[in-house]
């Protein structure tokens, strides 16, 4: 079993690391082939952990003319592709320093020199920008063929710096200025002409005008739909590919084939990236929990953005709401650093995915239970400063799948009263509201708020396998009115069918006490 699950790779691992340890591999070649036929400069953004790094190395690899990692691939199987070897330039800014905009410039021109080296050639240059061209002029001519630039997270000298105040602004915005001169060398004329392939992968997606001014040839297909699946697992690539692991996975836990997969479905799929209807896994999480035999929050845990979490609270956001969310391809797909976006940033960082798109308007939810769970439970421990009551949310779920209301409520209010009184903000419905949804959300219940019904909105809705909780709220009322209102709304009827138990649940808050005042739950038979 050990040795079964060690063909797991995890991590950004190499495609020649994959192949010489006979690692699994799920086959993208169609993909990276439909790429090559349809042009030549390609930027592709995706959030951290879905796969960028290893596409980049599979088109190295490629470009390298090194067939037999190929062998068994579509790519191979399908084409006669002409397996020619080209000089690559492969720049990874996961090890290029930029902590400072010297130091960048001096990263870069080390890089430049050591690829240099590799194909036995110097540079004569002083400049950056004049360095980065002599090379590729350099290796085309040495070579006497075509010259391919792959770029692995363009952007990490920008988004590291991001909410770390004003000197870290400063930072990210020469170097932006730093980038934004490098990459216009593939612009240049006798530099377009020596060129085969280039491909710019990051994160995120900043404006033509910041980065990219001069690169108008630059096919962007981060929302391209038929690119919608390159990186991440399809549902039936999920099953095709790791058959054998999902059925040791089950043994393991003593479970069915279908009951690990609905869970894996649960927890890691739901991406979408395109107006195509098609969802991908996050593979990551997907090796790691086929690796540990485990149901954890892998991908949060390699690395939470502090800066987007930070802004959600500067600006106030509704958090409730994002689940809501609406926009425009404009304001989501681009963002730029003196006016960040909140929308942008959750959707480009993969914190909300696409769910609808209607004329052109599309609307947002979180991809998983893995994403939502533990990107609400740090928005909770930012409100609350991780007083140490606040550490019992995790109760909440069996609290209230066991109906023992007494235990769920009393734990909340616990909550609420641990809360230091600077910490808050301004005291009224919103506020409360916001904090309930933190807590039970990140005690992994499945809830969703400002549900649309048409008679009105539901202000929390949670549901359990067997059971389902409407909730209401009101600010300095009473209970009995948020009940009154259930009923009156009718917000029940829409579920009288589902099979599930129905009960109606009316909260009250007081902003002098601070808390929850009263609370009432009415089963609806």
């Amino acid at each position: 079993m050990i040795k079964q699950l060690q063909t797991l790779p995890i991590g950004d691992s190499s495609f020649e690391s994959i192949n010489q340890n006979n690692c699994l591999y799920v086959d993208k070649t169609k993909h990276i082939y439909q790429m090559l036929e349809k042009g030549k400069y390609y930027f592709l953004s995706r959030p951290r952990r879905f796969g960028k790094s290893l596409t980049v190395s599979t088109l190295r690899c490629l470009f390298q003319g090194k067939k037999e990692l190929f062998d068994g691939l579509w790519i191979v199987k399908n084409i006669n592709w002409e397996w020619k070897k080209y000089p690559v330039i492969t720049l990874d800014f996961n090890g290029i320093t930029h902590d400072t905009p010297h130091n960048l410039k001096l990263s870069l021109k080390n890089n430049l020199k050591k690829i240099a080296q590799k194909f036995d050639t110097n540079l004569s240059e002083t400049f950056l920008k004049e360095q980065f061209k002599e090379l590729i002029l350099s290796l085309n001519k040495k070579s006497k063929a075509q010259v391919v630039i792959l770029v692995d997270e363009y952007d990490k000298p920008i988004i590291d710096y991001l909410g770390k105040g004003g000197k870290g602004l400063e930072i990210a915005k020469a170097n932006r200025e730093i980038l934004k001169n490098f990459f216009g060398v593939i612009k240049d004329i006798d530099v377009l002409r020596v060129l085969r392939f280039v491909f710019i992968t990051g994160v995120s997606k900043f404006s033509r005008v910041s980065i990219f001014s001069e690169l108008n040839n630059l096919d962007d297909i981060t929302m391209n739909r038929h690119y919608a699946d390159m990186l991440g697992y399809t549902q039936e690539e999920l099953e095709n590919f790791f058959a054998d692991h999902i059925s040791i996975f089950a043994k393991e836990l003593n479970q069915s084939t279908d009951q690990v997969i609905n869970r894996l479905k649960l927890e890691y799929n739901g991406y979408r990236f395109s107006e195509k209807n098609v969802s991908v896994y996050n593979p990551f999480s997907v090796l790691k929990a086929l690796n540990e035999m485990a149901y954890k929050k892998f991908w949060f845990e390699t690395g939470t953005p502090k800066f987007l979490i930070n802004l959600l609270r500067e600006t106030n956001w509704d958090i409730p709401a994002i689940e809501s969310m609406q926009a425009t391809e404009s304001v989501f797909s681009v963002y730029e650093i003196e006016n960040l976006q909140p929308e942008a940033l959750l959707f480009q960082t993969g914190y909300v995915t696409i769910k609808d798109v209607d004329e052109g308007l599309y609307s947002f939810i979180y991809p998983n239970q893995e994403v939502k769970t533990a990107f609400l439970e740090n928005l909770f421990y930012s409100y609350t400063n991780k007083t140490k009551e606040s550490q019992r949310f995790i109760l909440l779920s069996k609290f209230l799948y066991k109906e023992d209301f007494d235990s769920f409520f009393n734990t909340i209010t616990a909550i609420f009263a641990s809360i230091p009184y600077h910490l808050e903000s301004k005291r009224d419905e919103a506020y409360y509201h916001t904090l309930f949804y933190l807590m039970v959300c990140g005690s992994g219940i499945n809830a969703q708020s400002e549900i649309a019904d048409c008679t009105g909105r539901i202000d929390l809705l949670i549901t359990f396998s067997d059971k389902i909780f409407i909730i209401e709220f009101k600010c300095n009322q009473n209970a009995h009115l948020a009940l009154k209102q259930i009923r009156e709304k009718g917000y029940d009827r829409k579920f009288q069918d589902s099979g599930k138990k129905i009960m109606l649940v009316g909260i009250n808050f007081d902003t002098e006490k601070r808390n929850i005042s009263e609370w009432k739950v009415e089963k609806n038979i």
